[in-house]
């Protein structure tokens, strides 16, 4: 019998590049194993174009990404999260939410691809970079064996992940 996924909130402060390239590539490498979402503290209320245009350059569907507030997350109706991934350095220093279920937490903190300046190349640069770092930093998750560590041992790995 299957093991229900594993669901995966990743915040930042916009929810317009990092978050959502993190949300669609685990929806993406998950199989079904996980269910991502992403949200923000202060959502820009869309998607960067450069974030949407490497995803499909990667082949991961894009729709029905869109940028919103992680108060959706902390309703009594939202969905019961295991895990909340920071991946800006602003929203790990903000006040969150408390969290329905205790998720663990960890801090993935990455550069902002959207506030790269330069020409477009210079732009979609950052954005691939950005997509690689998240790639790693899931396949690594991923790989870990998760019900063969206790809590304390996840979230040391889970922390330890950021840091690559």
């Amino acid at each position: 019998m299957a093991l229900p996924p594993y669901n995966a909130l990743f915040i930042c402060t916009g929810n317009s590049a990092r978050s959502i390239l993190a949300e669609a590539i685990l929806n993406h490498l998950g199989q079904g194993r996980f269910r991502a979402w992403s949200a923000g503290s202060h959502p820009k209320g869309t998607v960067h174009p450069l974030a949407l245009e490497r995803l499909e350059r990667m082949h991961i569907p894009t729709a029905g990404l869109r940028s919103k507030s992680w108060e959706e997350f902390a309703r009594p109706d939202a969905p019961a999260l295991h895990f909340v991934f920071t991946v800006c350095d602003q929203a790990a220093g903000e006040a969150c939410p408390v969290w329905p279920g205790q998720p663990m937490t960890a801090h993935w903190g990455m550069p902002d691809p959207a506030a790269a300046r330069g020409t477009l190349g210079d732009q979609e640069k950052a954005f691939l970079d950005t997509a690689i770092t998240v790639k790693r930093r899931l396949e690594l998750l991923l790989a870990l064996p998760m019900d063969a560590l206790d809590r304390m041992a996840l979230q040391s790995r889970l922390k330890d992940i950021g840091t690559h």
